[in-house]
């Protein structure tokens, strides 16, 4: 059984005899049965009951159940509810729409509306460029789905990825300012779904795909990216394949081996690995070896279509065959953005001297750390349970931050790689250690740093408005 852990923490509404022992009773049943106590809240008391809510970390909902008939066991106890916590939190949705001008008065009213407004409507109207200015548009992005690849839920349809998309919009607006709306599309085809967003394009200032399949989403990001003037970023390639660069520049300091040197391997030729291959190869690594279920991807192999056609031209230059393990004998770095047990401990043991290893898949690592303990010199997981998160929350508001002040157009390579070294430079000298390669989530100066460079990035790459 998994650990107990807040993603599945219930509430006990309870009722207590109120004589002395009956709730120390209650807690040691709970925590007999696996439970970890986070919080007991009186509610109401009387002379005869005591009502108090009692908050517990559970590992699934069945665990959660059998702490619930554990309660209920406990003699002077009787169970009034359960409530799951993350449901509860999710009740109504998890974001709304605020004005930001007040309507107080009829003033206030004629101006914000009409008549007020139609002056506004009529300029943007005469010069379209103002509606950057004048609008919500200025700051306000579009999170894009299909729901065909949610988290690790697979095709979960439109409607189930809805709470996905919330979450997403809600650390977009947290973490960068950046008013983000869910967009889930119920859409057939590349086609239905490319038209939908391109027809909603007058009110966004960006586009943010999420959670698409690949190889639809390759296909989807690059239509859009041609047909649309606002830019368009694949959060599930380009955002992992930021993190992955900043955390990797910082694990060459942490090892002293230079960028330029390194052999990398990685396991995955979806959307992360295709993009994590592209910027790696862009940030000058040495030598790149890609496996996709077959084993590795070289020139030959087969006749690849699509970004494994760009994957077989560009790398894997030998043309070596065979498996990521056998890759691995001798490489500096493993990436993997597969799924678990695709390689082992004894694959880790035939790595080069002072090994990195990016376990990325979720929730189930390729390797888990405690696999390679005394082995890796530096290890990281798409985890939060572990050191070394690597997480897109670092990139992604930062990004749409960056690309939105400066009315960019499109996202460029040159705008992802200045993100990655944004990233890695927040992590000072005194800070950086084999389990400190990637700033904390929670740093708030990351965002800021990221959008000004991404920010001079486009100016440099010559894709901000003229009228900006």
């Amino acid at each position: 059984m998994a650990s107990p852990n807040v993603s599945h923490s219930v509430t006990l509404r309870v009722e207590l005899d109120n004589r002395p022992g009956t709730l120390g009773r209650l807690t040691t049943a709970i925590g007999e049965v696996g439970g970890n106590l986070l919080g007991v809240d009186l509610v109401d008391v009387d002379a005869h009951v005591v009502v108090r809510d009692i908050t517990v970390l559970t590992a699934d909902p069945e665990h959660a159940e059998q702490v619930r008939r554990a309660a209920e066991g406990v003699a002077g106890v009787r169970v009034r509810s359960m409530e799951d916590r993350v449901f509860r939190l999710h009740q109504g949705g998890k974001i709304e729409v605020r004005g930001k001008a007040p309507l107080l008065n009829r003033d206030d009213l004629a101006m914000a509306y009409t008549p007020g407004v139609a002056r506004v409507s009529l300029a943007i109207a005469e010069q379209p460029s103002l509606v950057h200015s004048y609008t919500v548009k200025a700051n306000s992005v579009a999170v894009v789905t299909d729901g065909t690849a949610v988290l690790g839920l697979g095709n979960i349809g439109p409607e189930a990825a809805l709470p996905v998309m919330e979450g997403k919009a809600q650390l977009f607006k947290e973490f960068g300012g950046v008013d983000a709306f869910p967009l889930p599309v119920r859409a057939s085809s590349v086609d239905e779904l490319v038209e939908t967003v391109a027809a909603v394009e007058p009110v966004f200032g960006g586009i943010n795909l999420e959670d698409i399949a690949a190889p639809r989403c390759f296909e989807v990001e690059a239509k859009l990216a041609e047909r649309l003037s606002i830019p368009v970023f694949h959060d599930d390639q380009h955002g992992t394949a930021v993190v992955v660069l900043a955390a990797l520049r910082n694990a060459c300091r942490v090892v002293g081996k230079k960028i330029e040197d390194l052999s990398v391997v990685i396991a995955g030729a979806g959307a992360a690995g295709v993009a994590s291959a592209k910027i790696l190869a862009g940030a000058g690594v040495g030598r790149i070896v890609v496996a996709d279920r077959k084993g590795l991807i070289y020139e030959g192999r087969e006749e690849f279509g699509g970004e494994k056609a760009w994957l077989a031209a560009n790398t894997n230059p030998d043309r070596q065959r065979g498996s990521v393990g056998e890759a691995l004998a001798g490489a500096d770095v493993f990436i993997g953005v597969s799924g678990p047990e695709v390689v082992s401990r004894d694959d880790v043991a035939t790595m080069a001297k002072d090994p990195i290893v990016f376990a990325l898949a979720n929730p189930t690592p390729e390797l888990l750390p405690e696999e390679i303990e005394g082995l890796a010199a530096v290890v990281a997981t798409g985890r939060s349970d572990y050191p070394n998160q690597i997480n897109n929350v670092l990139c992604f508001p930062g990004i749409f931050r960056g690309a939105l002040d400066a009315r960019a157009t499109a996202i460029t390579e040159g705008m992802k790689l200045a993100a990655a070294e944004a990233i890695a430079s927040r992590v000072t000298e005194d800070e950086l250690a084999p389990t400190v390669i990637v700033p904390s989530v929670f740093d708030r100066e990351v965002a800021p740093a990221v959008a000004k460079a991404v920010a001079h990035a486009a100016v440099a790459d010559g894709v901000v408005r003229a009228d900006a």
